[in-house]
């Protein structure tokens, strides 16, 4: 997620911030390798041939569509952690 994007979005640090866009870019991989697996699942279905391939891609697949939660909630695990303030004195608010 560019330093653009992420400025409309409120997060409490820059490095909550750093933190969010790297779970986002990890979670829109997985979810592109999913659609491929898919894809290419879709198409060796055509062959008797490569039915079994495409049975592995359709597994490997929704393997994916599994793991895509688990991202954020591994996230939102990662950002809880996280100092909730950047620098500033004990006692001031944001």
């Amino acid at each position: 997620m560019s330093g653009k994007s992420r400025k409309w979005m409120n997060f409490r640090t820059e490095r909550h911030g750093e933190v969010y866009g790297s779970y986002q870019t990890i979670y829109d991989t997985v979810d592109a390798l999913a659609a491929i697996a898919f894809i290419v699942g879709s198409v060796l279905f055509f062959k008797k041939s490569t039915e079994v391939a495409a049975t592995w891609l359709f597994l490997i697949g929704s393997v994916f569509f599994a793991v895509r939660p688990l991202v954020h909630v591994a996230r939102d695990f990662h950002l809880a952690k996280l100092p909730h303030h950047s620098g500033e004195a004990k006692g001031e608010e944001e």
